[in-house]
């Protein structure tokens, strides 16, 4: 398999994603390969500082670079040579087979709807993020800030795309789907809300458990908890700070040590024709190393086909 990375994503680029790709590949099977995109001698000093061996890995030049702050669409389009736009043309190219970055995330979303497009079907793709359970297992949690304002479809078709995900690639058999309300009735919660649950209460395209309050977030109610962007990026963020408070006051505790997001490293887009996943801003070493593997971990899942069928299913059944 050949890994993209943007060498130059992230508040702590280049020595971060550096590092993170020396990791990673201490992890590969000798048949993986990682590409690292950004400014040959930059990536070339760094390897010598981190002591990795540049032979080792595939340096695609890419003079330009996209801050975290540009204008998503407008800096994917004017900086052709940055490394997320030669990112994505080698993922489009096949060259690659995923493509990862902890740098600008709208410029990363608008290169993968861009470039290699959505799935068939998909009328929005998708980022989630995985929250521990305390029993031990993961719920996915979708959408996480990609899409704050949406419709009711649109959630419908989250819940496929985050079933999909649950069941191969953390081994869900039959995973339930819940959707995030202020109550557990039917009637409750906005006009959103209300008119998804119907579209999705008899549906045959995922396994339809019905509301859930945030208080169940954390317990084995449901595996796959959709909600439009807005609200996920707040839950997700809070759980981030309480972690971080939890920290600070040195209470540890191993439950709470899963809310570390070194250990999962980003945030996969769903929907779109390619492996595609956004590194945290701030991600350091580990959180890089995770990034790249968990990019691994999906296009051995084949979960790009598995959500192709899906959708073909869907289409084909309305």
């Amino acid at each position: 398999m050949n890994i993209g990375l943007d060498v130059m994503g992230g508040d702590f680029a280049p020595d971060a994603t550096i590092e993170g790709a020396i990791l990673a590949q201490e992890k590969l099977s000798s048949g993986d390969r990682i590409f690292l995109f950004g400014p040959e001698e930059v990536i070339r000093q760094t390897l010598e500082k981190k002591g990795g061996n540049p032979d080792s890995f595939e340096i695609i030049h890419a003079p330009e670079i996209i801050g975290m702050g540009e204008r998503p669409i407008k800096a994917f389009t004017l900086k052709p040579d940055s490394s997320i736009s030669k990112g994505f043309k080698s993922l489009k190219q096949k060259d690659i087979d995923s493509f990862s970055s902890a740098g600008n995330s709208g410029a990363t979303l608008v290169g993968a709807m861009y470039t290699v497009s959505n799935i068939h079907g998909v009328i929005r793709p998708s980022t989630l993020t995985v929250i521990p359970k305390e029993s031990g297992g993961m719920n996915v949690l979708l959408d996480v800030g990609t899409n704050p304002d949406i419709k009711p479809d649109i959630l419908y078709q989250f819940a496929i795309l985050g079933s999909i995900y649950s069941k191969y690639v953390l081994n869900i058999k039959d995973p339930k789907v819940g959707l995030l309300n202020i109550g557990e009735e039917e009637e409750k919660g906005n006009l959103l809300c209300q008119s998804a649950f119907r579209l999705m209460k008899d549906s045959k395209d995922f396994n339809f458990y019905g509301n859930v309050e945030s208080r169940e977030l954390f317990n084995d109610t449901v595996d796959v908890i959709v909600c439009d962007g807005f609200t996920g990026n707040i839950v997700l963020k809070q759980s981030e700070a309480i972690y971080q408070i939890m920290v600070k006051r040195n209470l540890r505790d191993d439950f709470f040590d899963k809310f570390n997001y070194e250990n999962y490293g980003g945030s996969p887009i769903l929907g779109v024709n390619s492996p595609v996943v956004i590194g945290h801003g701030i991600s350091n070493g580990k959180a890089i190393m995770n990034m790249i593997l968990q990019s691994k971990e999906i296009y051995e899942a084949k979960l790009i086909n598995k959500i192709k069928r899906a959708m073909n299913n869907y289409i084909q059944s309305k």
